[in-house]
């Protein structure tokens, strides 16, 4: 058995693999798993079915696994589950999924959530995402690989966050943000690409150079939107801009309705 401080309390029941920490005053329910490596640095709250992913290492005062905050949750055998090589830092909260929602929150692998941040039920996050101090996403919201938020970012209820996107700082997102896109402001808007993100990543510039085109075609073109969105599709095979394409399309019976306009400065050239 790993370390575990005398002032821990882990229920039996717990499933713990050979070399985890629990550090003092932690407590770990009865139908947690900790998988291998993983580091409860010290007065950390895991309850309910939750699962924590290899080399995960959560800090003083995180709560994860607790109930849905849903008052259509009715007590139901939901779960959370936390992939690989996150750091979850001091005061993150995470809770379980709802009956109606399909009962699993779930973050993905190598996520970096930094003070304060919070995942809401029945969302699902993808692998690399970065959470800055206090973003908050509400209940069934999905987010894509490699999303960064900024401070204080608040996505409500039931968005769709493309992968490789930015939300900045103390940005209100209340509708959904393209694969790529820049969403920036009180009340966001789209203003761009992340470009600097796409660079990190190893983008060719080449690649980034036939997105922006295809951006502004999209959103500043001729014709209506919805011609615009059919004329891309039809002549395409970019799988980036696929990616963009095909997100906007299979949006269920909501329109993208997030507003869109050019911001000279935000995003990077």
């Amino acid at each position: 058995m790993g370390l575990i401080d005398v002032t821990a309390r882990v229920a039996e029941g717990a499933a713990l693999a050979a070399d985890v920490e629990i550090g003092p005053f932690c407590t770990v329910g009865p139908h947690v798993t900790l998988e291998k490596g993983v580091r409860l640095l010290s007065h950390v709250n895991v309850t309910g079915r939750t699962s924590i992913g290899a080399r995960t290492v959560v800090y003083p005062f995180a709560s994860l696994g607790t109930p849905p905050q849903s008052l259509r949750y009715r007590g139901g055998d939901t779960r959370l589950i936390i992939g690989a090589d996150c750091q979850i830092r001091e005061g993150c909260t995470a809770n379980t999924g709802t009956e109606d929602g399909g009962g699993v929150t779930r973050i993905g692998d190598a996520c970096f959530l930094m003070v304060g941040s919070h995942v809401g039920h029945d969302c699902e996050v993808g692998s690399h995402v970065t959470f800055a101090n206090n973003a908050v996403l509400g209940g069934h919201v999905s987010v894509g690989d490699h999303v960064i938020f900024g401070g204080q970012a608040a996505v409500r209820q039931f968005i769709r966050i493309g992968q490789g996107a930015m939300v900045t700082g103390l940005s209100g997102v209340r509708a959904d943000v393209i694969p790529f896109g820049l969403a920036h402001g009180q009340n966001a808007e789209l203003v761009g690409l992340n470009v600097i993100g796409m660079r990190r990543r190893g983008f060719a510039k080449s690649d980034i150079q036939r997105l922006r085109q295809a951006y502004a075609t999209l959103f500043f073109g001729e014709g209506t939107f919805r011609d615009r969105v059919e004329a891309l599709a039809a002549c395409n095979d970019d799988p980036l801009i696929a990616e963009v394409i095909g997100f906007i399309m299979n949006n269920g019976t909501r329109a993208l309705t997030m507003g869109v306009r050019r911001a000279r400065g935000v995003e990077a050239a």
